[in-house]
Order: structure tokens, then C-alpha cells, then sequence
């Protein structure tokens, strides 16, 4: 009878280290706990009663807090290069013949506009760290307008997309609620709706 490797076991003891997506995937967003998930566990996760809703519409979920955290880098990015293209594309204030080029556009002005791009790509971060879903959504398309004026429609539409998603995303979850509240007020969503008195009944006449 052989007997078990002791080297084996402690193998099997040794901790397996998570790779840096994995950490990256559970800083950003809420661990698992289960991986099987059930039909019954689907629909417990779902929201049910007027304040789960009212939750869900004060604060964004995992997947639109990491759309947003990955956007925002990305904006900022965009926005210093532009703002470099548009410097080094500028032309000179006046021509080889001394007349002055109508052309040429200030630097200071593409500072200006970089600048507020940049801050725009920050306050988009900042809002998606929070889970601010209403406001990121307005950020990111004033964002999109912005590089879209500018004439990167390439940079601009996928920004003006994102913010439509989450606007419209941020609607519908506000019509569940007021559905909800109209339907029983905290009880479950989309329920029974409270019977009403009918104003034309009369009451019969007493004999």
C-alpha cells in the first residue's frame, strides 16, 4: 500500500495567487459570491419593492461604474490630444507676405477648451467612482458635444452613445419606480393596483 507524497499536499495548500485582472475586477467592482446562480437567485437579486428601486436609481451598477471608470482615462487622454493636435496644426498668424492669416486661431483658446475637456473627463471619473449615473451620463455627453464641435467625430460619438445609454438607462428605472409607487406604494413592483371608489355609484335609496 503506497502511501500519499507529502509534497503533493503541501502543493495543494500553497495559495493560488489571483491575477492582476482579477484584483483590478474585484477593486472596481462587488465580489461574487456565488458563481451558480439559480432562477431563484435571479430573481431575489432583482428589485422588487419601491425602495429596492429608489436604490437602484440613486446609484449605478457594477457594469455602468466600470463602463465609466474605463471611459474616463480615456477622456482625458483624448482631450491632451487634441488639444495638441489642434496647436502644432495651427497656422501662423500672418503669411510669407505679411498679411494676417484669418486662419489662425490663438493657442491660448485651444488651452482653454483642452482644459475644460480635461476637467470634464475627471468629473466623469469622479462620478463614476461615486456611482452617480444621472450626472455622468450629462457629463459625458456635454464631453462628447465638446470633441465633437471640435471636429473628432471619431472621439466625440462613442462619448455622446455612453451618455445616451445612461440616460436612458436612468429613465426607465424611474418610470419603474413611479409604476411601483402607483401599484402599492412599498409593496412589490408591478403589482395589484389598489381598488378605487367609482364616483358615479350611487347608494341605493333606503325602503
Amino acid at each position: 500500500m503506497s502511501g500519499s507524497d507529502p509534497q503533493a499536499d503541501d502543493a495543494d495548500d500553497v495559495p493560488v495567487k489571483p491575477r492582476l485582472s482579477e484584483r483590478l475586477r474585484d477593486a472596481m467592482l462587488k465580489p461574487v459570491v456565488n458563481a451558480e446562480i439559480g432562477p431563484d437567485a435571479k430573481a431575489e437579486a432583482t428589485p422588487s419593492t419601491v425602495d429596492e428601486l429608489e436604490a437602484q436609481v440613486a446609484r449605478a451598477d457594477d457594469q455602468e461604474r466600470l463602463v465609466g471608470l474605463i471611459l474616463a482615462p480615456i477622456a482625458g487622454l483624448i482631450a491632451i490630444i487634441v488639444t495638441g493636435h489642434l496647436i502644432s496644426s495651427d497656422p501662423k498668424a500672418s503669411t510669407v507676405a505679411g498679411v494676417v492669416n484669418v486662419k489662425h486661431v490663438n493657442p491660448s483658446l485651444y488651452f482653454e477648451v483642452g482644459g475644460s475637456a480635461f476637467v470634464l473627463a475627471m468629473l466623469m471619473l469622479g462620478l463614476a467612482w461615486w456611482r452617480k449615473r444621472l450626472f455622468l451620463g450629462i457629463v459625458m455627453g456635454l464631453y462628447g458635444l465638446s470633441i465633437f464641435n471640435l471636429h473628432f467625430w471619431g472621439f466625440g460619438i462613442p462619448y455622446l452613445l455612453a451618455a445616451g445609454w445612461y440616460l436612458v438607462r436612468h429613465y426607465r428605472l424611474t418610470q419603474k419606480v413611479k409604476l411601483a409607487r402607483e401599484g402599492g406604494g412599498g409593496g412589490p413592483a408591478g403589482g395589484p393596483r389598489p381598488g378605487r371608489p367609482n364616483k358615479r355609484y350611487t347608494p341605493p335609496a333606503g325602503r
